[in-house]
Parts: structure tokens; C-alpha cells; sequence
């Protein structure tokens, strides 16, 4: 791992000799740019020249000019870094030991209205910031989490928040925070207190062999954080698996072991439909794999389907959420670190990881799905091929098989032949495949089926009102749309735009980013979170998720001419079809392949509406009007 490093001693001869103080930012800033692809912001190399010269003086004070202090050390699997690591060894047994320490040059701060964990800072705007003796507690736990060699020895990293222009009148109420001896926070008040703490954590002798080792350690999930993983989600009972998919996951399993037992490395694929169970299997295995003491992950492509994992199935456990990854964390993951990589949702794999975020460094072309099979002895791949609705979406077998069998790696794949979402119906989900010219058949009437209702609604205000009386008698329930309207960014006065509209009907999609807009959910939770109802969902906040109820808007892409349904490419506002490259082939197929995906996420019913009239009349002569809804 490239990160900046120095011991105390070499810092203070560097800056008081031949780099001043105002631009040892940016000699920091030109290493991290050339080895990371890191480009520092203004403020952080301001807090440099101050902050990391304060702390290694106070190290050669201490008598400690051997320790080594690692800057901006990235958190592995993460884009999160923390200020400084301390390697060195402990004073009173000899072994490795670490301090993480975050750096504030706030001169004052406060409690945000009696809130713990949350702190005001004058002069930094009216948002709160994290309390940062919780920050670094975080650090701590994710660090002895997922390193290696730290994993038997979880004691040997400690914190501390340094608020070196802070005099302790200033920032009084941030000490009740302070629960423990492993997380600790100082002030320019308590100085002296702060240079007598590193004598009392490490010993005089050079810390070169402790980081080196640190920086070299493999990167896996703790035995700690397996354990705990293990006991949330093996208690859930929903996670009962039938026939095929039990099979899946009893093949997954013995590749597991035999890839131990031979020191060997294979490739498991799991496709299916819609509601086939994949991300059941995905869960049970994170479960079992971590019950077995075996290093596993879960990782997608979707922020949404990410996210919402995060918030179900770890709730309440920020150590949990660290079990579910992105595609693209594992651009410098060593190879098998991990016995087992799960990817969910794997037809979101990219051509590549890098992205308008990803630093130079990084930008190698390296293939996303190189990555992925690098990372884990048994990577498994979870897939449903008619969900790839981005341009350079990458996850299809034949891709996965050929690069596996590139690298000499046995593959076995197993195809999940139950339909549990659409209630169960196989018999929609074939309609779905031939109304949309998906697996080369001609669309024909629906004629019913017991578990599942379709219908057609004559208008938008139609389609919602049958929705919202799903919604009030309980169930859940979500209106989607083509990606045929533009989607614009919130109002000034924090309102959603009503962008979808359809005559004199409009609704805002959902929120675009991170952040609840007014009483609107999130981007991740729009699918999932009270509130979502009331925005038309895209197919990038739809994927991956199942309501009771499900609408679908047909917007003008998707239109009924001379016989047949055929796509209309320039009626899309979706960005990606816009990009240089992507050919009306793969246009056409991908503005299928969204429609599958809205089409397909209700477990009891679907109602659709075109707005173009010829479609409309296509439609009503497949289906019944508002059919009954039972």
C-alpha cells in the first residue's frame, strides 16, 4: 500500500531543515497525487502544515523520534483515510502496536443540540460533524476488522482525537464522549497529558518493521466480525432455501472447501429470474461462510441494493455494514485475500472500476471483472442476464465463463428454475419475455393466472390511485417509469421537481442523491422508505428490489408500430445511451431490458399505462382493462 511515511524524527529534519512548514502540504500533496491519484483540497494541506509537524515534535518530545507515522493512510476496502497511524511497539510488551490519530484545528466546538455523537463548529457552517472521538473509534474497530495481522490482537489499535488549537474551556462537553482508555481525545490544554500518553504506548525503539508489517497484511473480515455477521444473519428464519437454490448453495459451500483443502481457486455462477432467490442464497452464504470462520463479502453494483443491505440487513451494527462492498472496492485488493467474494446483482459488473472519482493511479484499465475473480479463492457470481440496462455492463455468462477459463479456473454454474417474485408465476414472467421480444417470441394475450394479477389502467392518475389503495390496505406498493422524462435537481426551497408528466398529471422521480429531499427518502431508499410512494421510481433505484404492487409507466421509447414493439432511442433521457459508442443495437436491448426490470418487481400484481395511443390500444388487446385486483 503507497502511503506517506516518515518516521517522527525524519519528519521534524525535514521540515526544519529543507521543506518549511508552508509547503510541507505540499510535498504530501505531490506523493499522494503521484502514488494514489489523491489531488488535496486547500483545506486539507492547510491542516497539514500545521497539524502533522505539531504531532511530530510532540513524538520526538516524548522521546519517541523512531515511531512511524503513516499519513492519510486509506482504510482498506474504502475511500475513507485516516489523518495519521502511529507503528511502533508497545512499551510494556514488546509487540506491534498502533494509534490512529485524528487531526482537528478546530480552536472551538460543541455539542449539536445535546447530542452525543454529533458536534457544532463555529465558523464551519450550521451542519453538525461527526464527534470525532467517534470517528476515530470507527477507524479503530473497521481497522482491527479487516487487517490481518491484527486480527488476534484487536488491543494493539487505540485512537486518539488531537484538537491542538483547542484550549479545554472550548470544547468542555466533547470529554463526556470519552468512554475508554482506547479512544482518547487531547487538547493544546492538555499537552503535556498528550506526550506523556505516547510514552505510555510505545517504546523508544524504531517502528519501520510494525508498519511494514501493517502495510503488508492481508485484508479480510476478523474472526470477530465473522462471528457477529454469522449470529445476525443466520437468525433469520425468512432465510429458508428450496431445491435449486439449496443446491446453489451446497456447491458454493464444497468449492469453499476444496479450495481450501487443495490450495486451489474456482468460479461459482448463479443465475436466475427475477425473485428466483439469488440474494436469498447470497445472505445464507454470508451467514454460513462466517459461522465457519471462512473470510467472506458481499459486494454489488447497485448503491441502492448496497445501501438498503446496510440498513436491513446490518441495522443497528456499523461493524455489520462493513461486510457489504462495492464492485469497484477491490480495484487494489490482494489476490485471495478472501476465501469467498459474493457478487449480488452481478449483471452490474463494469468494463472497469474507474470512474469521474477514481484517482490517475488507479486508472489501469484493469478489468472490473479481473478484480473481482482476483480477490476472493472462490468468487460467486449471481446474475440475471436480462437486467443489464447500463452500457458497459459486463456481468453475462458467457463474459464470466470466458475470462475465468482464460485463467485456467474450473467454472460451475447453476440456473435457478423457481420463480418466487410475481407471485411465483412463470407463467408472467414468460409473458414479460415475449411481450418485450426477449427470448424470441411473439407477445401474446395474458390469460390469467391464479398467483399473480396484470392490468391495464387508462390513465397515470388511474394507475396511482389503484396504487395508493393497495398502499393504504397495507400493502406495499411503487409507481415506476422509462427513462423518458429529464430529471432535474431538487428546488431551492428543498422540493422535488415534477419532472414525469403525462398531460396534465406530473410527479417528480425519485431523489437523486444520498440525502432525504423534504420528506422524500434518499436515492437507495426510494424502493424500501416511507415517503417513496410519492416519487416514480427509475430503473437504477427499481433493480434489485420487490413490492406488492407494482406500476409501470411505458414512456415514449418503447412504442407499438407496424405490428411489433420497438424501441424509440432518441426518445430516452437516459444519460448512458447518450455516450459516444453505444450502438442503436445495444440501445434497443437495453431499453428492453429496463422494461423487464420495472415489469417484474411486484410479487402480487402489475398495472401499466403507455402514453403513446397506439401502444395503449396494443396493450388492450393483451390485457383487460383493470382487471380485478384480488
Amino acid at each position: 500500500m503507497a502511503v506517506f511515511r516518515h518516521s517522527a524524527e525524519s519528519l521534524v529534519q525535514l521540515v526544519s531543515e529543507s521543506v518549511p512548514e508552508r509547503v510541507l502540504s505540499d510535498v504530501i500533496a505531490d506523493y499522494l497525487r503521484a502514488t494514489q491519484g489523491i489531488n488535496p483540497g486547500k483545506g486539507e494541506r492547510r491542516s497539514w502544515d500545521r497539524s502533522i509537524p505539531i504531532l511530530a515534535r510532540d513524538l520526538v518530545e516524548a522521546g519517541l523520534g523512531g515511531v512511524e507515522m503513516l499519513i492519510e493512510y486509506q482504510l482498506p476496502l474504502t475511500s475513507k483515510r485516516a489523518d495519521v497511524i502511529l507503528a511502533g511497539r508497545d512499551r510494556r510488551t514488546g509487540a506491534d502496536s498502533y494509534l490512529i490519530v485524528e487531526l482537528k484545528q478546530w480552536s472551538q466546538a460543541e455539542l449539536y443540540e445535546d447530542d452525543a455523537d454529533l458536534v457544532l463548529v463555529p465558523g464551519m457552517g450550521d451542519r453538525p460533524k461527526l464527534h470525532p472521538v467517534v470517528q476515530v473509534r470507527g477507524y479503530c474497530e473497521y481497522l482491527a476488522d479487516f487487517v490481518g495481522a491484527l486480527d488476534q490482537h484487536r488491543n494493539a489499535v487505540r485512537g486518539v482525537a488531537y484538537l491542538h488549537n483547542a484550549s479545554d474551556p472550548d470544547i468542555h462537553d466533547l470529554y463526556d464522549h470519552v468512554e475508554d482508555e482506547r479512544t482518547r481525545l487531547f487538547s493544546k490544554t492538555r499537552r503535556g497529558q498528550f506526550v506523556d500518553y505516547l510514552r505510555g504506548q510505545f517504546a523508544t525503539e524504531p517502528g519501520a518493521a510494525a508498519a511494514d508489517r501493517l502495510l503488508s497484511s492481508a485484508i479480510r473480515p476478523s474472526k470477530q466480525l465473522l462471528k457477529a455477521a454469522a449470529g445476525e444473519i443466520k437468525n433469520r428464519d425468512q432465510f429458508v432455501l428450496l431445491a435449486e437454490q439449496r443446491l446453489a448453495y451446497e456447491i458454493v459451500l464444497h468449492a469453499v472447501e476444496k479450495a481450501r483443502a487443495g490450495d486451489s481457486k474456482q468460479v461459482v455462477i448463479i443465475t436466475g429470474g427475477p425473485g428466483s432467490g439469488k440474494s436469498v442464497i447470497a445472505l445464507s452464504l454470508l451467514g454460513e461462510l462466517s459461522d465457519r470462520g471462512y473470510s467472506a463479502l458481499h459486494a454489488t453494483g447497485s448503491r441502492s441494493f448496497t445501501e438498503t443491505m446496510r440498513r436491513v440487513v446490518a441495522k443497528g451494527s456499523t461493524r455489520m455494514k462493513a461486510m457489504f462492498k462495492y464492485f469497484n472496492n477491490f480495484m487494489t485488493a490482494k489476490p485471495n485475500d478472501l476465501d469467498v467474494l459474493i457478487c449480488d446483482e452481478a449483471h452490474r459488473i463494469r468494463e472497469t472500476s474507474a470512474n469521474r472519482f477514481t484517482k490517475s493511479a488507479q486508472r489501469t484499465g484493469r478489468p472490473q471483472l479481473d478484480e473481482l475473480i482476483a480477490a476472493a479463492r472462490v468468487p460467486v457470481f449471481l446474475l440475471d442476464e436480462h437486467q443489464v440496462v447500463r452500457p458497459g455492463e459486463m456481468g453475462r455468462v458467457a463474459d464470466i465463463t470466458a475470462y475465468a477459463h482464460s485463467l485456467g479456473l474450473a467454472v460451475h454454474q447453476v440456473d435457478l428454475d423457481a420463480q418466487f417474485r410475481c407471485g411465483g408465476s412463470r407463467k408472467y414472467e414468460e409473458w414479460v419475455l415475449r411481450l418485450l421480444g426477449l427470448d424470441g417470441g411473439a407477445p401474446e394475450a395474458w390469460t390469467g393466472d391464479d398467483h399473480f394479477t396484470v392490468s391495464l389502467t387508462e390513465s397515470p392518475y388511474e394507475l396511482e390511485a389503484l396504487l395508493r389503495s393497495r398502499l393504504e390496505a397495507s400493502y406495499s406498493a411503487r409507481m415506476t417509469a422509462g427513462f423518458c422524462w429529464p430529471w432535474s435537481s431538487p428546488n431551492g426551497d428543498d422540493s422535488l421537481v415534477a419532472d414525469v408528466r403525462v398531460g396534465d398529471w406530473a410527479r417528480p422521480w425519485n431523489v437523486k442523491g444520498d440525502r432525504a429531499v423534504g420528506n422524500a427518502p434518499a436515492s437507495a431508499l426510494w424502493a424500501t422508505a416511507d415517503g417513496g410512494f410519492e416519487q416514480v421510481g427509475c430503473v437504477y433505484t427499481a433493480q434489485g428490489f420487490e413490492y406488492d404492487w407494482n406500476g409501470v409507466i411505458f414512456g415514449p421509447d418503447l412504442v407499438y408500430r407496424d405490428g411489433k414493439l420497438v424501441t424509440v432511442r432518441s426518445a430516452s433521457k437516459d444519460p448512458a445511451l447518450t455516450r459516444k459508442g453505444v450502438t442503436d443495437v445495444q440501445a434497443d436491448r437495453l431499453i428492453r431490458n429496463t422494461y423487464k426490470v420495472l415489469l417484474t418487481r411486484g410479487m402480487m400484481g402489475t398495472a401499466v399505462y403507455s402514453v403513446d395511443p397506439a401502444t395503449q390500444e396494443f396493450f388492450a388487446g393483451l390485457l383487460e382493462p383493470r382487471a380485478a385486483v384480488r
